[in-house]
Protein backbone atom coordinates (compact mmCIF):
# COMPACT_ATOMS: atom_id res chain seq x y z
CA UNK A 1 0.00 0.00 0.00
CA UNK A 2 1.31 3.82 -0.65
CA UNK A 3 1.74 5.78 2.21
CA UNK A 4 -1.77 6.48 3.59
CA UNK A 5 -3.62 9.20 1.85
CA UNK A 6 -5.30 11.67 4.80
CA UNK A 7 -8.56 9.88 3.80
CA UNK A 8 -7.15 6.63 4.80
CA UNK A 9 -5.94 7.83 8.03
CA UNK A 10 -9.14 9.59 9.44
CA UNK A 11 -10.14 5.65 8.53
CA UNK A 12 -7.44 4.62 10.71
CA UNK A 13 -8.14 6.62 13.79
CA UNK A 14 -11.61 6.04 13.32
CA UNK A 15 -11.30 2.42 13.19
CA UNK A 16 -8.98 2.68 16.23
CA UNK A 17 -11.62 4.39 18.52
CA UNK A 18 -14.57 3.00 17.33
CA UNK A 19 -12.78 -1.04 17.62
CA UNK A 20 -10.68 0.11 21.13
CA UNK A 21 -7.10 -0.31 19.91
CA UNK A 22 -4.26 1.74 19.46
CA UNK A 23 -1.67 1.99 16.89
CA UNK A 24 2.12 1.61 17.95
CA UNK A 25 3.86 4.59 16.85
CA UNK A 26 7.72 4.04 16.11
CA UNK A 27 10.68 6.32 16.20
CA UNK A 28 12.86 5.91 13.29
CA UNK A 29 16.31 7.30 12.84
CA UNK A 30 17.50 5.63 9.78
CA UNK A 31 16.42 4.00 6.53
CA UNK A 32 17.23 0.53 8.20
CA UNK A 33 15.10 1.22 11.57
CA UNK A 34 11.61 2.22 9.42
CA UNK A 35 12.69 -1.06 7.19
CA UNK A 36 12.63 -2.98 10.43
CA UNK A 37 8.90 -0.75 11.56
CA UNK A 38 7.59 -1.56 8.19
CA UNK A 39 8.39 -5.10 8.31
CA UNK A 40 6.79 -5.11 11.93
CA UNK A 41 3.66 -3.79 10.75
CA UNK A 42 3.28 -5.99 8.18
CA UNK A 43 4.33 -9.01 10.30
CA UNK A 44 1.43 -8.08 12.71
CA UNK A 45 -0.92 -7.31 9.60
CA UNK A 46 -1.59 -4.22 11.19
CA UNK A 47 -1.32 -0.48 10.03
CA UNK A 48 0.33 1.79 11.55
CA UNK A 49 2.55 5.12 12.25
CA UNK A 50 6.37 5.78 11.97
CA UNK A 51 7.02 9.39 13.39
CA UNK A 52 10.61 11.19 13.53
CA UNK A 53 11.64 13.43 16.26
CA UNK A 54 13.82 16.20 15.73
CA UNK A 55 17.00 14.66 16.73
CA UNK A 56 16.02 11.82 14.50
CA UNK A 57 15.44 13.94 11.84
CA UNK A 58 19.43 16.17 12.40
CA UNK A 59 20.61 12.54 12.64
CA UNK A 60 18.89 11.52 9.46
CA UNK A 61 20.58 13.98 7.60
CA UNK A 62 23.81 12.96 8.36
CA UNK A 63 26.44 14.32 10.88
CA UNK A 64 27.48 16.96 8.31
CA UNK A 65 24.38 18.26 7.68
CA UNK A 66 22.55 17.73 10.75
CA UNK A 67 19.20 19.84 9.37
CA UNK A 68 15.98 18.59 10.73
CA UNK A 69 13.71 19.13 7.65
CA UNK A 70 16.28 17.59 5.29
CA UNK A 71 16.42 14.61 7.24
CA UNK A 72 12.44 14.15 7.85
CA UNK A 73 11.92 14.49 3.89
CA UNK A 74 14.46 12.13 3.44
CA UNK A 75 13.04 9.09 5.67
CA UNK A 76 9.43 10.50 4.56
CA UNK A 77 10.23 10.53 0.52
CA UNK A 78 12.39 6.67 1.30
CA UNK A 79 9.14 5.93 3.31
CA UNK A 80 6.91 6.83 0.74
CA UNK A 81 8.77 4.70 -1.97
CA UNK A 82 9.82 1.63 0.11
CA UNK A 83 6.09 1.29 2.21
CA UNK A 84 4.48 0.98 -1.44
CA UNK A 85 5.57 -2.76 -1.29
CA UNK A 86 3.85 -3.58 2.01
CA UNK A 87 0.30 -4.87 2.52
CA UNK A 88 -0.23 -2.23 5.37
CA UNK A 89 -1.22 1.49 5.38
CA UNK A 90 1.43 3.84 7.40
CA UNK A 91 1.14 7.30 8.04
CA UNK A 92 4.34 9.12 8.82
CA UNK A 93 4.21 12.01 11.69
CA UNK A 94 6.85 14.22 13.36
CA UNK A 95 7.15 13.56 17.02
CA UNK A 96 7.65 15.77 20.02
CA UNK A 97 8.44 19.69 18.69
CA UNK A 98 9.57 22.31 21.03
CA UNK A 99 8.46 25.87 20.71
CA UNK A 100 12.12 26.68 19.87
CA UNK A 101 12.58 24.30 16.86
CA UNK A 102 8.68 24.86 15.19
CA UNK A 103 10.42 27.44 13.14
CA UNK A 104 12.86 25.12 12.09
CA UNK A 105 11.39 21.81 11.87
CA UNK A 106 7.30 22.06 11.94
CA UNK A 107 6.42 25.05 9.63
CA UNK A 108 8.60 24.10 6.87
CA UNK A 109 7.21 20.63 7.21
CA UNK A 110 3.84 21.55 6.99
CA UNK A 111 4.55 24.34 4.09
CA UNK A 112 6.16 21.34 1.90
CA UNK A 113 2.48 19.42 2.61
CA UNK A 114 0.71 22.68 1.11
CA UNK A 115 3.10 22.73 -1.52
CA UNK A 116 2.04 19.36 -2.27
CA UNK A 117 -1.25 19.86 -1.84
CA UNK A 118 -1.72 22.99 -3.68
CA UNK A 119 -0.36 20.91 -6.92
CA UNK A 120 -3.07 18.44 -6.37
CA UNK A 121 -0.82 16.12 -4.44
CA UNK A 122 -1.50 14.31 -1.29
CA UNK A 123 0.87 15.83 1.74
CA UNK A 124 4.12 14.32 2.39
CA UNK A 125 3.14 13.77 6.08
CA UNK A 126 -0.08 12.74 7.58
CA UNK A 127 0.41 14.30 11.34
CA UNK A 128 2.94 16.63 13.14
CA UNK A 129 3.19 17.18 16.95
CA UNK A 130 3.26 20.31 18.52
CA UNK A 131 4.51 19.91 21.90
CA UNK A 132 4.15 22.93 24.07
CA UNK A 133 4.50 21.19 27.69
CA UNK A 134 7.12 23.93 28.34
CA UNK A 135 5.05 27.20 28.10
CA UNK A 136 2.14 27.90 29.92
CA UNK A 137 -1.50 26.32 28.84
CA UNK A 138 -2.76 29.54 27.13
CA UNK A 139 0.54 30.40 24.41
CA UNK A 140 0.47 26.34 24.24
CA UNK A 141 -3.52 26.58 23.33
CA UNK A 142 -2.74 29.70 21.54
CA UNK A 143 0.10 28.02 18.96
CA UNK A 144 -2.04 25.21 18.95
CA UNK A 145 -4.66 26.74 17.10
CA UNK A 146 -2.60 28.87 14.65
CA UNK A 147 -1.10 25.40 13.84
CA UNK A 148 -4.01 23.46 13.75
CA UNK A 149 -5.25 25.97 11.14
CA UNK A 150 -2.44 25.41 8.71
CA UNK A 151 -2.77 21.80 9.16
CA UNK A 152 -6.36 21.71 8.19
CA UNK A 153 -5.69 23.45 4.89
CA UNK A 154 -2.59 21.24 4.09
CA UNK A 155 -4.88 18.24 5.01
CA UNK A 156 -2.52 17.15 8.14
CA UNK A 157 -3.47 15.98 11.30
CA UNK A 158 -2.06 18.36 14.51
CA UNK A 159 -1.33 16.31 17.90
CA UNK A 160 -0.59 18.25 20.69
CA UNK A 161 0.41 17.77 24.44
CA UNK A 162 -1.63 18.91 27.78
CA UNK A 163 0.26 18.41 30.83
CA UNK A 164 3.70 17.40 30.69
CA UNK A 165 5.10 13.43 30.26
CA UNK A 166 8.17 13.33 32.77
CA UNK A 167 11.76 11.87 32.05
CA UNK A 168 14.07 12.83 29.37
CA UNK A 169 13.69 12.69 25.87
CA UNK A 170 15.75 13.91 22.70
CA UNK A 171 17.01 17.05 25.43
CA UNK A 172 13.86 17.59 26.91
CA UNK A 173 14.03 17.12 30.45
CA UNK A 174 11.01 17.32 32.67
CA UNK A 175 10.79 16.84 36.46
CA UNK A 176 8.38 14.32 37.48
CA UNK A 177 5.95 16.32 39.65
CA UNK A 178 1.95 17.11 39.76
CA UNK A 179 2.84 18.61 36.22
CA UNK A 180 2.62 14.98 35.27
CA UNK A 181 -1.23 14.75 35.41
CA UNK A 182 -3.82 16.73 32.77
CA UNK A 183 -6.64 18.05 34.93
CA UNK A 184 -10.24 18.67 34.09
CA UNK A 185 -9.94 22.66 33.31
CA UNK A 186 -6.66 21.27 30.76
CA UNK A 187 -9.25 19.11 29.11
CA UNK A 188 -11.80 21.69 28.75
CA UNK A 189 -10.23 24.75 28.25
CA UNK A 190 -8.23 22.29 25.54
CA UNK A 191 -11.63 22.10 23.50
CA UNK A 192 -12.40 25.73 23.77
CA UNK A 193 -8.97 26.78 21.91
CA UNK A 194 -9.31 23.91 19.51
CA UNK A 195 -12.90 22.67 18.96
CA UNK A 196 -14.20 19.38 18.51
CA UNK A 197 -13.16 18.64 15.33
CA UNK A 198 -14.72 21.65 13.22
CA UNK A 199 -11.55 23.69 13.32
CA UNK A 200 -9.39 20.54 11.95
CA UNK A 201 -8.48 17.61 13.62
CA UNK A 202 -6.30 17.15 16.49
CA UNK A 203 -4.64 14.44 18.49
CA UNK A 204 -4.22 14.99 22.09
CA UNK A 205 -1.26 13.29 24.28
CA UNK A 206 -2.79 14.39 27.82
CA UNK A 207 -0.80 13.01 30.63
CA UNK A 208 -1.60 10.36 33.84
CA UNK A 209 1.89 10.30 35.12
CA UNK A 210 3.67 9.13 31.98
CA UNK A 211 7.36 9.35 31.80
CA UNK A 212 10.23 8.90 29.17
CA UNK A 213 12.52 6.42 29.39
CA UNK A 214 13.64 2.91 30.92
CA UNK A 215 11.53 1.72 33.80
CA UNK A 216 10.84 -1.64 34.94
CA UNK A 217 7.24 -2.58 35.10
CA UNK A 218 5.44 -1.49 38.06
CA UNK A 219 8.02 1.86 38.58
CA UNK A 220 5.89 4.44 36.44
CA UNK A 221 2.48 5.34 38.78
CA UNK A 222 -0.09 5.52 35.65
CA UNK A 223 -3.26 6.93 36.37
CA UNK A 224 -5.61 5.62 33.21
CA UNK A 225 -8.68 6.92 35.03
CA UNK A 226 -7.76 10.51 34.47
CA UNK A 227 -8.21 10.05 30.78
CA UNK A 228 -11.71 8.62 31.41
CA UNK A 229 -12.36 11.77 33.24
CA UNK A 230 -10.94 14.27 30.52
CA UNK A 231 -13.21 12.47 27.91
CA UNK A 232 -16.38 12.49 30.36
CA UNK A 233 -15.94 16.67 31.58
CA UNK A 234 -15.77 17.63 27.57
CA UNK A 235 -18.52 14.69 26.61
CA UNK A 236 -20.40 16.67 29.43
CA UNK A 237 -19.47 20.21 27.84
CA UNK A 238 -20.84 19.71 24.33
CA UNK A 239 -23.92 17.55 25.02
CA UNK A 240 -22.74 14.51 23.97
CA UNK A 241 -24.23 11.09 25.20
CA UNK A 242 -22.60 9.23 28.42
CA UNK A 243 -19.49 7.08 27.54
CA UNK A 244 -19.10 9.12 24.59
CA UNK A 245 -15.03 9.86 23.87
CA UNK A 246 -14.55 13.45 21.95
CA UNK A 247 -10.73 13.25 22.26
CA UNK A 248 -8.45 11.28 20.14
CA UNK A 249 -5.70 10.12 22.73
CA UNK A 250 -2.21 9.82 22.74
CA UNK A 251 -0.70 7.86 24.58
CA UNK A 252 3.44 8.75 25.41
CA UNK A 253 6.08 7.29 27.89
CA UNK A 254 4.64 3.57 27.88
CA UNK A 255 8.08 1.91 28.66
CA UNK A 256 7.56 -0.21 31.76
CA UNK A 257 3.56 0.13 31.53
CA UNK A 258 2.04 -2.42 32.88
CA UNK A 259 -0.10 -4.08 30.15
CA UNK A 260 -3.67 -4.07 32.21
CA UNK A 261 -2.54 -0.25 32.71
CA UNK A 262 -2.20 -0.30 28.44
CA UNK A 263 -5.54 -1.48 27.67
CA UNK A 264 -7.14 0.51 30.50
CA UNK A 265 -6.01 3.89 28.62
CA UNK A 266 -7.06 2.02 25.21
CA UNK A 267 -10.32 1.50 26.40
CA UNK A 268 -10.51 5.54 27.85
CA UNK A 269 -9.50 6.50 24.30
CA UNK A 270 -6.10 6.49 23.54
CA UNK A 271 -5.58 5.40 19.35
CA UNK A 272 -1.96 5.87 19.46
CA UNK A 273 0.91 5.14 21.64
CA UNK A 274 5.04 5.96 21.04
CA UNK A 275 7.12 3.62 20.99
CA UNK A 276 10.92 4.28 21.15
CA UNK A 277 13.00 3.02 24.37
CA UNK A 278 11.77 -0.91 23.76
CA UNK A 279 12.71 -1.14 20.13
CA UNK A 280 16.22 1.02 20.29
CA UNK A 281 17.12 -1.87 22.73
CA UNK A 282 15.61 -4.74 20.47
CA UNK A 283 17.61 -3.04 17.58
CA UNK A 284 20.91 -2.41 19.30
CA UNK A 285 20.53 -6.12 21.61
CA UNK A 286 21.74 -8.31 18.20
CA UNK A 287 24.38 -5.55 17.11
CA UNK A 288 26.10 -6.18 20.64
CA UNK A 289 25.38 -10.25 20.27
CA UNK A 290 27.40 -9.64 17.16
CA UNK A 291 30.30 -7.95 18.39
CA UNK A 292 30.60 -9.92 21.31
CA UNK A 293 30.59 -13.57 19.48
CA UNK A 294 32.82 -11.91 16.48
CA UNK A 295 35.12 -9.59 18.30
CA UNK A 296 37.98 -11.09 16.51
CA UNK A 297 36.31 -10.97 12.75
CA UNK A 298 35.23 -7.17 13.11
CA UNK A 299 38.79 -6.05 14.77
CA UNK A 300 41.94 -6.48 12.95
CA UNK A 301 43.73 -7.88 15.80
CA UNK A 302 47.46 -8.38 16.26
CA UNK A 303 47.91 -7.60 13.41
CA UNK A 304 45.37 -9.84 11.43
CA UNK A 305 43.16 -9.00 8.53
CA UNK A 306 39.77 -9.72 10.50
CA UNK A 307 36.92 -11.37 8.52
CA UNK A 308 34.81 -9.32 5.77
CA UNK A 309 31.91 -10.99 6.60
CA UNK A 310 31.70 -10.50 10.01
CA UNK A 311 32.37 -6.11 9.89
CA UNK A 312 30.50 -5.71 6.75
CA UNK A 313 27.48 -3.70 8.32
CA UNK A 314 24.47 -5.98 6.47
CA UNK A 315 25.76 -9.18 8.73
CA UNK A 316 24.50 -7.23 11.84
CA UNK A 317 21.91 -4.80 10.80
CA UNK A 318 19.54 -7.69 9.33
CA UNK A 319 19.65 -9.21 12.62
CA UNK A 320 18.82 -5.94 14.00
CA UNK A 321 16.13 -5.12 11.72
CA UNK A 322 14.58 -8.55 12.44
CA UNK A 323 14.47 -8.24 16.14
CA UNK A 324 13.10 -4.73 16.19
CA UNK A 325 10.32 -5.72 13.54
CA UNK A 326 9.47 -8.35 16.40
CA UNK A 327 9.48 -6.05 19.04
CA UNK A 328 7.32 -3.86 17.04
CA UNK A 329 5.03 -7.25 16.07
CA UNK A 330 4.25 -7.75 20.23
CA UNK A 331 3.30 -4.06 20.09
CA UNK A 332 0.85 -4.43 18.12
CA UNK A 333 -0.63 -7.71 19.84
CA UNK A 334 -0.25 -5.39 22.84
CA UNK A 335 -2.37 -2.68 21.66
CA UNK A 336 -4.93 -5.06 19.83
CA UNK A 337 -3.93 -4.09 15.97
CA UNK A 338 -2.33 -6.93 15.08
CA UNK A 339 -4.96 -8.44 12.15
CA UNK A 340 -7.12 -5.44 11.49
CA UNK A 341 -5.02 -3.56 8.66
CA UNK A 342 -7.54 -2.22 6.23
CA UNK A 343 -6.47 -3.84 3.79
CA UNK A 344 -7.17 -7.50 5.18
Amino acid sequence: MPIATPEVYAEMLDRAKANEFAYPAINVTSSETLNAALRGFAEAESDGIIQFSTGGAEFASGTKVKDMVTGAVALAEFAHVVAAKYPVNIALHTDHCPKDKLDGYVRPLIAISQERVDKGGNPLFQSHMWDGSAVALDENLQIASELLDLSAKAKLVLEIEVGVVGGEEDGVDNEINDKLYTTAEDYLKTVEALGAGEKGRYLLAATFGNVHGVYKPGNVKLRPEILKQGQDVVAEKLGLAAGSKPFDLVFHGGSGSLLEEIHEAVSYGVIKMNIDTDTQYAFTRPIAAHMFANYDGVLKIDGEVGNKKAYDPRSYLKAAEQAMAARIASACEHLKSSGRMIAG
